[in-house]
């Protein structure tokens, strides 16, 4: 797929939609579950999925960054996890709804550093889309990621992925298997086993 044809802002609500889906579908019993990222349970992978929300949120707005650090997460959330949810996600929402859809320069907080509309956007929505999938998979729960997702997140991933997994936000891509959907070969890309 190319770039001219991701969406961003329409991915990042499908994402959105996605991660807030999976997060309702947590039993009460769930949140401590082992998850595919590895060392994480079910509730450290929201409370970093929700943290990179408000980062990326903050990095366009300039307000106020996650209270925890969303590469160490402490397992603990005060109150409802998806009142938890909610916040983050709309503070990333409202924050790419004041960005132009052909803005050349919004901020991120990556490394990278500032990017096109599109792959800001997508970038946001990768990391939502992907750890929705994470917490689905943990807790027994059918895939929040279609095809129709999964193509241009695919996209942003070839984007962005490769400098990232030097700080180890990515493990090392797994081989491509014949046959497999675009769901399938996103999580591959990604380091996981679909």
């Amino acid at each position: 797929m190319d770039s001219k044809n991701v969406d961003g802002k329409n991915l990042l609500a499908d994402s959105h939609t996605a991660l807030r889906t999976a997060v309702a579908g947590v039993g009460v019993d769930g949140w401590d579950l082992p998850t595919p990222c590895e060392k994480w349970t079910v509730t450290q992978v929201l409370q970093h999925a929700a943290g990179d929300q408000v980062g990326y949120a903050a990095a366009i707005t300039g307000g106020p960054w996650p209270t925890e650090d969303p590469f160490s997460p402490s397992g603990r959330i005060d109150g409802e996890h998806s009142a938890y949810l909610a916040a983050a996600l709309a503070a990333s929402a409202a924050a790419y709804e004041t960005i132009a859809v052909d803005a050349e320069q919004v901020p991120t907080p990556l490394p990278q550093g500032a990017m096109p509309a599109w792959l800001a956007a997508g970038a946001c929505a990768l990391d939502a889309g992907v750890h929705a999938w994470d917490i689905a998979t943990a807790t027994g729960q059918a895939s929040p990621l279609t095809p129709e997702m999964a193509g241009p997140l695919l996209t942003v991933a070839r984007a962005i992925v490769e400098p990232l997994r030097a700080y180890g936000a990515y493990a090392a891509a797994l081989p491509a298997a014949e046959g497999e959907d675009e769901v399938a070969a996103l999580l591959r890309y990604l380091g996981r086993q679909p």
